[in-house]
């Protein structure tokens, strides 16, 4: 009898730590890829939000889902290098997340007000890399096979998915101001599984093989250098390293519900 005791208030007092919480992050997107020479660069900086919804389960692992949107862009007039400058390129995309993972407080959150956590989720994102032509006129890049992919000439290139699968990873720092409201800082990076974020990757094709398939606007915005084009088959961008984006800002949380414990 005193074990089965034991055991209910046990589950008593765990049940008693559940609790969710609501939050909603404003701040920036972020790129880093072909188009910039730093892993964190403000120029390719936009504004940002996330949505979460997190259940607190009581112990030191809680689980969250959330959704963001968020705007990332690359030039290469940002560039320092002459080489990078002279490729010409920029691409802007929006971007659309779902995510779902754990949160994990690096200490007590109910010896403390103030406090660090790391979080861990898979997601998948929707993007779209578009740039203006020189009539700057909105294009998408994707259709338009700049790098050869989905044509028949180049078949080790297949055509990228404009919806992918996502990790995201990163900290934050939290305070809790009272029963029912928290505020953090949060950064969370992206790894994913595409080198065509920005829609720049591998090598320069054969421009009078991309102008047959895929017609002159295809040509204009594979190759934007100022000078005559004698880059076939010459890196155009980086295929070893993958791109990536991230979401950071300043995230209120309100507690849904009676607060049952300081987090």
């Amino acid at each position: 009898m005193k074990k089965i005791l034991f055991i209910f208030l046990l589950m008593a007092n765990t049940c008693f730590g559940q609790e969710w919480v609501g939050e909603i992050m404003v701040g920036v997107s972020g790129y880093s890829g072909d188009l910039t020479q730093q892993r964190i660069s403000f120029y390719t900086m936009r504004p940002a939000v996330h949505l979460n919804i997190k259940y607190n389960t009581g112990n030191f692992i809680n689980f969250r889902a959330g959704i963001g949107f968020g705007t990332v862009a690359g030039n290469d007039k940002y560039n320092t290098a002459k080489g990078l400058k002279d490729r010409n390129l920029n691409f802007k995309t929006n971007i659309l997340e779902a995510n779902a993972g754990v949160e994990i407080p690096l200490i007590d959150p109910g010896l403390y007000y103030a406090y660090p956590y790391i979080f861990a989720c898979v997601g998948v994102f929707h993007f779209n890399p578009y740039t203006f032509d020189s009539n700057h006129v909105k294009t998408f890049l994707q259709p338009l096979s700049t790098e050869g992919e989905g044509l028949t000439q180049y078949p080790g290139r297949k055509k990228y998915s404009l919806t992918q699968i996502c990790f995201p990873v990163g900290f934050g720092w939290k305070f809790i101001i009272n029963d029912k409201l928290e505020i953090c800082y949060e950064l969370g990076y992206r790894f994913l599984f595409t080198d065509y974020l920005d829609d720049v990757s591998k090598n320069y094709v054969n421009l009078d093989v991309l102008s047959q398939a895929k017609g002159p606007k295809a040509v204009e915005m594979s190759y934007r250098k100022n000078a005559p084009f004698q880059e076939e088959g010459l890196p155009r961008g980086n295929p070893t390293v993958n791109d990536s984006y991230f979401f950071t800002g300043i995230k209120i949380g309100l507690v849904l519900g009676q607060s049952k414990y300081p987090y």
